[in-house]
């Protein structure tokens, strides 16, 4: 049997995969942002001495970690839906995205959190910072500064798990590849192309996060190592 490739059909429909890629960032930076702000608070929480919260935010983590993504997102798609809330295949998978991503966030960053040595908040201490100053300078910042890369990794790792996603029919990249091989009986040429696509995205948010700890870390600035 001969391969036959035909390119020409599938590119013809490059409109479509734009889109496509364009709806995957939109997914991942949305997820982004709530889901390191979810991780964040959930990071203090585990370590709060109100058993309630710790407790809390351990179940949280645990839940997500130790269950599918495509799971998490059917229960939250037809779970609202049963409960007389429709939104949008969008918004759903954003919210999907952000509760799955902040508990991997919240464990990445904790244990920036223990890396902090107990010396270096004694001494904040000794000379008479704020709890709030404590926290924000001598915890939370050094903390984030030593796990970028894993943050970037984890968030490079959450926009390819967009994919995943059009199974509730948000019209990200693998969504539009579904229906173009539909429609051109073209499936291997579909997908590597989207293969390819997904590499493309991939290093596009590479140099966002590189050139933001460029921006937020001078000491790695400096050292040349923003992640």
């Amino acid at each position: 049997m001969s391969l036959n490739l035909d390119f020409s059909v599938v590119l013809e429909r490059w409109p479509l995969f734009l889109d496509g890629a364009v709806m995957t960032l939109k997914l991942a930076f949305m997820a982004i942002l709530i889901g390191g702000a979810i991780g964040t608070l959930c990071a203090v929480g585990r370590g709060s001495n109100n058993r309630f919260v710790a407790g809390f935010c351990t179940v949280y983590v645990e839940t997500i970690r130790n269950t599918p993504l495509l799971v998490q997102i059917f229960l939250v798609y037809f779970g609202l839906a049963s409960i007389g809330f429709k939104f949008s295949a969008f918004s759903v998978a954003a919210a999907a995205l952000a509760i799955n991503v902040g508990a991997y966030t919240a464990e990445i960053i904790r244990a920036g959190f223990e890396s902090i040595p107990p010396s270096q908040i004694e001494a904040a201490e000794g000379l008479a910072l704020s709890r709030f100053q404590i926290y924000w300078h001598v915890i939370l910042l050094p903390a984030i500064e030593k796990v970028y890369p894993s943050l970037t990794s984890q968030f490079v790792l959450l926009m390819l798990a967009s994919s995943v996603t059009s199974q509730i029919s948000a019209e990200e990249l693998t969504a539009v590849a579904n229906y173009v091989q539909s429609d051109t009986y073209r499936a291997f040429e579909t997908y590597i192309l989207v293969a390819l696509a997904y590499i493309g995205l991939s290093l596009v948010l590479r140099a966002v996060f590189w050139s933001l700890g460029l921006v937020l870390f001078p000491r790695r600035r400096r050292l040349g190592t923003p992640l």
